[in-house]
């Protein structure tokens, strides 16, 4: 397995060890090692494969790419394409000094993002992954969704050594289209995910291309996309395509957790909780994540390596 190496320099507070630990989606670890194992199709065609070490020395995240044995070497093109998606996946594609200042200048973000200030959101590696996850997953609890995306990947993906421990990547779009059956998969979800490999052949899946469109046209583009409703387009939106300042308005467990830590009185309505997020531009997607993932530490202060 030929190896590659490449560096991220990271603005403000950041500890990759909050972000191997978040926990969301086909995430689980329950423990970190100092390594952040990545395994994904590359974005462009999403038809090459490979997995990615990832270790945190100071402000500087240093990076071990895998392909596959068989697989050509990469090109600098190639491994400026996968580092750029690793930044997209771990948030350190933004302004981090930015967001700590945005943090700091609000009372209750301030307060969360003191218990842990290298905190940023993980995403999903690509919205083509995203939106498989969303056919796999839906209707069952984490856990089987989980299992079944590892069987997947085991069966039809690619499974990489990354420090130790193997890591499965989902299948191309190529190879998804091959699939006729998955066991423990209902049968009317195989058309739903040939569905969106097309869309990946076809550009439609691509995070660039999405974040250009205004994020209204691009849920509602992704709802054509079969299985794909609002709560999935949303997803793939806000959490697979690298978007910070996205507000999640399209269901309310967001705005009850912030009407408990700000204190309303009342419920707002939705036109109410934009106009109150403002404070929180240019980041109102990460201002989101962060009281969901931090808030628990408020009634209970985690012990070390705590998962989200």
């Amino acid at each position: 397995m030929a190896a590659h190496t490449a560096a991220l320099d990271v603005t403000g507070p950041h500890e990759l060890g909050e972000v191997a630990m978040m926990g969301f989606g086909h995430r689980d670890e329950q423990a970190f090692d100092g390594v952040m194992r990545l395994a994904f199709c590359v974005d462009g065609d999403y038809e090459l494969q490979v997995g990615v070490e990832v270790r945190q020395t100071g402000q500087r995240l240093d990076l071990v790419i895998h392909t596959e044995p068989d697989a050509p070497p990469l090109d600098d093109g190639t491994v400026g394409v996968i580092t750029r998606q690793v930044a997209r996946v771990l948030s350190v594609d933004q302004d981090g000094e930015a967001f700590d200042r945005m943090c700091s200048a609000d009372p209750v973000l301030a307060r969360l993002h003191g218990l842990a200030p290298g905190f940023r959101p993980a995403l999903f590696y690509s919205p083509y992954e995203a939106a498989v996850w969303s056919i796999i997953s839906a209707r069952r609890v984490r856990s089987q969704g989980i299992a079944l995306r590892t069987r997947i990947g085991q069966q039809f993906g690619a499974t990489f050594d990354l420090a130790k421990v193997a890591t499965v990547a989902v299948p191309t779009p190529a190879r998804l289209l091959q699939i006729d059956a998955i066991p423990g998969l209902p049968a009317d979800r195989i058309p739903r995910l040939h569905a969106i490999a097309r869309a990946a052949q076809q550009g439609e899946l691509s995070a660039s291309r999405l974040l250009a469109l205004d994020p209204a046209e691009a849920l509602a583009e992704l709802q054509r996309l079969p299985g794909i409703g609002p709560f999935y387009s949303a997803l793939i939106v806000i959490r697979a395509c690298g978007a910070a300042d996205v507000l999640p308005t399209n269901e309310t467990s967001g705005r009850d957790l912030a009407r408990e830590l700000y204190g309303w009185e009342r419920n707002l309505t939705e036109a109410e909780y934009e106009a109150f997020a403002d404070r929180w531009r240019p980041f109102r997607t990460w201002a989101v994540v962060l009281m969901r993932a931090l808030s628990p530490r408020l009634a209970s202060p985690p012990s070390a390596g705590r998962r989200h």
